[in-house]
């Protein structure tokens, strides 16, 4: 399993410097080094925790994009979010430094949004540390005999994961100096609420529990907001 995870690790890191670096025509691009930097260490430090923590929920989490229990609608979200996330890092690349449309951020700016996106793997780390569910697909997990979380984060919104998402949505555009890139994660938003809210539906039918939890916990994503 070690491997394999170093190995999508790698593929996914790499995917994304290839698109940063090609677009940006710039391979010595300190703000593109500190992004897969960033996301290097953090892939690392996460396969490193969890093979001794919670080995299954890595395994899970290894599996393809694709159960037999998914919905066809949640593919089809995947499909899309993983092809926008890419075309998102190519515009951002060749924004800030190909087209130069963006004005350069200080470098100040730069670090808030390094800051931002390893507060989002820390809130991830804290998500996956109350959930060992937390697989990347909407379904039921039967085999494992999921039950429902409410400790942790889970306490606070239904779905802390993507609340964790927020954080580095902001600062990978703050990081790369991509001022136009910023418009794109309120899109992303609005394409994770309407997935939250499809995966409770399916949750509080096929989910014990799931619906006295819904009305314990009020808010999905921003506590006191929504």
């Amino acid at each position: 399993m070690m491997l394999r995870t170093a190995m999508q690790s790698a593929l996914w890191i790499g995917l994304m410097g290839i698109c940063l670096f090609a677009a940006a025509d710039n391979w010595i691009w300190p703000q593109g080094w500190a992004f897969i930097a960033i996301y290097f260490f953090g892939s690392l430090g996460f396969t490193a925790y969890y093979l001794k923590r919670d080995p299954a929920l890595l395994k899970s989490r290894m599996e393809p994009l694709k159960d037999k229990g998914q919905p066809l609608w949640d593919r089809l979200f995947l499909l899309t979010f993983i092809a926008i996330w890419f075309l998102w890092l190519i515009f951002m690349a060749l924004d800030a430094e190909r087209w130069r449309l963006s004005t350069p951020m200080p470098v100040a700016v730069n670090v808030i949004g390094a800051g931002l996106i390893v507060a989002g793997f820390l809130a991830t780390l804290a998500v996956f540390n109350a959930n060992s569910f937390a697989e990347p697909v909407v379904r039921l997990q039967a085999d494992r005999h999921q039950h429902v979380i409410d400790t942790g984060p889970y306490a606070l919104v239904r779905h802390p994961m993507y609340s964790s998402a927020i954080f580095y949505l902001f600062g990978m555009p703050l990081l790369l100096g991509s001022k136009w890139g910023l418009l794109v994660p309120p899109l992303f938003i609005v394409g994770i609420s309407l997935r939250a809210i499809a995966e409770e539906n399916k949750l509080a039918r096929e989910l014990p529990g799931y619906a006295d939890y819904m009305a314990r916990v009020p808010y999905r994503l921003i506590p006191f907001v929504w």
